[in-house]
Order: structure tokens, then C-alpha cells, then sequence
């Protein structure tokens, strides 16, 4: 099967700069972040996100790993970290793919069960194929796909990609 790179390593770090400096200009006016990556790829993301917030802000970053199970979102949604954790915060939902919506609808769904300020989401690469009302607040890079066509990242330390298979 081949493969096409879409975004090699210094192009991911960049739109992870670009999505950074987004997310402190939304958002620097307030003293206190939530970046809650969905587990793995998301989860990773937000890391980078939350490393390049430090360099670039005083925010206090909080990291919450979220726990949905990708083939069933109907089953219980938890996370690293307790709800009252975010309970009244500024939230930012990260992952790394936005195709049908599934997960990201599923996971804002989760965190609105608590009183929220403000609720942004971020993904590397949005595939437009959305089954449900969502959107990615700030996204690296669009990009107009068929629907057998599949997109991975891989994080690695200094040779993260995005290809399309």
C-alpha cells in the first residue's frame, strides 16, 4: 500500500507553533488552561501544544489525558485527571485527526457535564467528512479526502509525520 506524506516532522512542529500562538491569543487573557489530548495521538499532541505554551505564555497548563474507546464513544468517557480539575476552566480538546467527528463530539460531550468557560478544539489534520455538527477550532491543516483514503500521524521524537494511505 503507499503512502504520501502530507506534513513531515518540521512542518508538523510548525503548525504546532502556529496552533500554540492561536490558542494563546483566544485564550492568554485568562490565568488558568485545560489541554485535555484524547488518549495517544491526541494525548501527544497536546503535550507539544503544552510545551510551546510554556515558552510562549504564563498560562498555567493543566494536561488531561481522555479515555474513549474509538469503535464504541457510547461507553464511559474518563480522564486522567478529576472533573472538578476543569470544572469552571478553560478547555481546549485536542486529537490529531478530525474525520467523521465521532470522537471529538463524543469528548466535547464529556466535558460538558461540568460548568465550562470557554471550550475550544484543536486537531493536526481536519479530513472533512463530518457526520456530526462539529468543528475544529484550530486545526494545522485541512484537507479533502475520499472516504477510503486514511490519514495517520506518527509522533516520534525528531521524525513525526502525517501520511495518507
Amino acid at each position: 500500500m503507499s503512502s504520501i506524506t502530507i506534513l513531515n516532522h518540521k512542518e508538523i512542529e510548525q503548525k504546532i507553533k502556529r496552533i500554540s500562538y492561536q490558542i494563546y491569543e483566544t485564550l492568554g487573557n485568562e490565568d488558568e488552561l485545560i489541554l485535555a489530548g484524547i488518549s495517544k495521538n491526541g494525548f501527544v499532541l497536546a503535550q507539544k501544544i503544552s510545551t510551546c505554551l510554556e515558552k510562549i505564555s504564563d498560562l498555567k497548563i493543566t494536561l488531561c489525558e481522555v479515555f474513549i474507546d474509538k469503535t464504541n464513544p457510547l461507553k464511559t468517557i474518563s480522564t486522567s485527571v478529576e472533573k472538578d480539575t476543569y470544572s469552571n476552566k478553560n478547555i481546549v480538546l485536542v486529537d490529531d485527526v478530525l474525520n467523521t467527528g465521532t470522537t471529538l463530539i463524543y469528548g466535547v460531550k464529556h466535558f460538558l457535564e461540568v460548568p465550562v468557560k470557554k471550550f475550544k478544539t484543536v486537531v493536526l489534520v481536519d479530513r472533512n467528512h463530518k457526520m456530526y455538527p462539529v468543528k475544529a477550532d484550530f486545526k494545522g491543516i485541512s484537507l479533502s479526502t475520499s472516504l477510503k483514503e486514511h490519514v495517520q500521524v506518527v509522533f516520534e521524537e525528531d521524525n513525526s509525520y502525517a501520511i495518507l494511505l
